[in-house]
């Protein structure tokens, strides 16, 4: 028998880093964001010989452990420690013996949600092989919880919902617990117009999200102005943002995705470079109307918007830079599982 799942990855198109406490707690946080067709896999074997086997199979990366009902988290693979601590400590009360094996379409701190959106989709197979009866919030908000709470890796709570929601979605974060996702439903062809003209562009290179994360919310905590200013900013991009996919104003898109880049970088250090603001000059020039970084920024995705035809001069102004367009689609579902 295998149980399969998979969970897509997300662009987030305004409002980043408003879901991130201590921010979102204290003044409520705004998104928009939407799945895209690259995803998380997570494949699971039983077995019967008393064996916990994990792969992941993009990383090449291993473990073997005898079947224990608790693995400690110790830096090696420990996304998909934390997801079976948790699943031994509140559904089955013993150990399981199985094999895991995980890919991601994206590279680790690319920009795209993939840690959690990892996560959602192992839970997803966990799931779907021990029959938890699991609606799509209790999926999103457990997942959110072995991440930040059980292996404290810092980080917001939008990736969690979206890969699990799937789809456009507008998200509201209200205090320390409560989340709203409302779907949004975007005409087909505003959604193909977005696919035309909004490019991802991989910059060839990664970074560890957690650190900009701990300084945003280390300058919410000190209340520096310019940061928690920023934040707010970036609160009402989303709003603009929806406004504008819903009624088909697209011109907008990109004055949108600039006016919300520009107070991003106020929130932390690190959230662009040298190299990242040469990509994103480039680009303007080339015939862009707008872009950002994707996630919490230092390298990873970005994205700009391209009206008219201005999508094949960005690519070819982009070449020297060394990164990689990437094609994708927008999706509508989100998690996703079966069994064999």
């Amino acid at each position: 028998m295998l149980i399969r799942s998979r969970a897509p990855l997300r662009i987030g198109l305004a409002g980043g880093g408003t879901d991130v406490s201590p921010y979102s707690d204290i003044h409520n946080g705004a998104i928009l964001n939407a799945t895209i067709s690259m995803f998380a896999y997570a494949i699971i074997e039983p077995l019967d010989d008393d064996r916990i086997i994990f792969e992941s199979l993009d990383r090449k990366e291993r473990f073997e452990s005898a079947m224990v009902d608790y693995l400690e988290p110790d830096g090696q693979l420990d996304l998909l420690k934390g997801v079976y601590n948790r699943i031994t400590r509140e559904f089955t009360q013993k150990p399981l013996s199985f094999k895991l094996s995980t890919y991601v379409d994206a590279p680790a701190g690319s920009g795209l949600g993939s840690s959690s959106t990892l996560v959602v989709a192992i839970l997803g197979a966990f799931a779907e092989w021990l029959r938890l009866p699991l609606g799509e919030y209790d999926m999103a908000h457990l997942a959110y919880e072995i991440e930040r709470i059980d292996l404290a890796m810092a980080g917001g709570k939008q990736d969690q919902y979206a890969a699990t929601f799937g789809g456009f979605n507008f998200m509201e974060f209200f205090g320390e617990d409560k989340v709203i996702v409302n779907p949004l439903r975007v005409k087909k062809d505003y959604i193909n117009e977005l696919e035309y003209n909004l490019l991802l562009y991989y910059t060839s290179t990664s970074r560890i999200s957690s650190r900009i994360i701990a300084v945003q919310s280390d300058n919410v905590i000190k209340k520096k102005e310019k940061s928690v200013e920023g934040m707010h900013r970036l609160k009402e991009q989303a709003t603009m943002m929806k406004e504008a996919v819903l009624k088909g104003e697209l011109d907008r898109i990109g004055d949108i995705l600039n006016f919300g880049w520009q107070y991003k970088k106020d929130l932390a250090e690190g959230i662009s470079n040298e190299q990242i603001d040469r990509i994103y000059e480039a680009a303007l020039k080339a015939g862009a109307s707008g872009g950002k970084i994707s996630g919490a920024g230092g390298g990873g995705f970005m994205m700009f918007y391209c009206p008219n035809n201005s999508r094949f001069a960005v690519m070819d102004a982009l070449s020297q830079f060394g990164g990689e367009f990437r094609n994708y689609q927008f999706t509508k579902k989100g998690l996703t599982s079966w069994t064999l």
